[in-house]
């Protein structure tokens, strides 16, 4: 680690290829991050496991995450990057803190309810694993056991993040003060809306017409562009949701110049729809197009790929070795 002030960590689960909203939302930020702060990003594959999934789609989508990312700007010489199931202390941490969390905190989590609420409509066995329940626990034991000072989140993911310090202050008060309460870094994220109902975010959950993947091809993304919702038929003094989120795609890509432009049409009572969706269409083609390049760049030396990240893994888990030795000595454990 170098002698940056701040440690940043963040995660991100290996559940197929991203989409805009992933990029722009977090990627991108964590990114600029890199030059600012000592940075560990983990590919979280322990998590991908609470929902119904394959085990080879795991292992393959783990393996292509590795890649995406490195190949939107995250970089094994700027910061540590990780596979969660490479660092087994993450588990051992989680059992732990499994001890000093209560019942009545894991069930206040909304995202177990939305979850679990999916797998009981769209599943026959209506199983719903023990591991979906206290995996925000899993979720305090990734960013604890590196003793992150800040941790990068969207106003949504706040109390996951507040569970976190309460489990340290659980902690520190059974055995000793020791883990710091890491806090948010509310980065500039931006709400990427479906395209096909700018109402809701895009999600992949939605299906394929709500979302545009990072590497997506250009007639793709510019027949998803041409058809997207701009007006929905009431009248507003507001801008309706869909040029905004068409505007706010626009400035996500950089084109300021565009955007002022095209805003002041718009004002002007002038802006042409198909001149808006141009600008769009065409910021996202040149972006998806320059990451693609990087990503068939890397996609040509895999082996060098794994062994970086092996190399990043072993690293997180010096650091998770040295938690889990003096966290086992506090809590009464042996030596190993």
């Amino acid at each position: 680690m170098s002698d940056k002030t701040n440690h940043v960590l963040s995660c991100i689960q290996p559940t197929g290829e991203m989409h805009l909203g992933n990029y722009f939302g977090a990627v991108s930020n964590w990114v600029k991050l890199q030059d600012e702060y000592d940075c560990i990003y983990g590919i979280v594959d322990y998590h991908a496991m609470t929902m119904p999934y394959d085990p080879k789609e795991l292992r393959s989508n783990s393996k292509q995450l590795i890649v995406d990312l490195m190949a939107c700007g995250l970089h094994p010489d700027k910061s540590i990057i990780f596979l969660q199931s490479l660092v087994p202390e993450h588990a051992e941490l989680c059992w732990i803190f499994n001890c000093v969390t209560s019942i009545g905190d894991l069930k206040r989590m909304t995202q177990f309810k939305d979850k679990s609420g999916q797998i009981e409509s769209g599943s026959s066995t209506n199983f719903v694993s023990g591991g979906l329940f206290t995996y925000p626990v899993l979720q305090a034991a990734d960013i604890l056991i590196y003793r992150a000072d800040k941790v990068p989140i969207g106003q949504d993911q706040k109390q996951h993040l507040e569970l976190s310090r309460e489990i340290a202050r659980n902690f520190n008060r059974q055995f000793g003060d020791y883990f710091p309460e890491p806090k948010p870094l509310f980065t500039p994220s931006l709400k990427i809306k479906s395209t096909a109902d700018p109402t809701k975010k895009m999600s992949k959950s939605l299906g394929s017409k709500h979302f545009i993947t990072l590497f997506e091809e250009e007639n793709s993304i510019r027949k998803k562009i041409k058809s997207a919702v701009t007006d929905t038929g009431e009248p507003s003094e507001e801008m309706s949701p869909g040029l905004t989120n068409l505007f706010e795609l626009l400035k996500a890509c950089g084109k300021d110049d565009d955007v002022t432009s095209l805003r002041n049409d718009y004002d002007a009572g002038q802006l042409r729809y198909v001149n808006l969706k141009g600008a769009v269409a065409d910021a996202l083609v040149e972006l998806t197009g320059r990451l693609r390049t990087e990503r068939e760049q890397l996609m040509q030396d895999l082996p060098l790929v794994w062994k970086q990240i092996r190399i990043g893994s072993e690293a997180a888990r010096e650091i998770a070795r040295e938690t889990l030795r003096e966290v086992r000595n506090l809590v009464g454990l042996p030596k190993r």
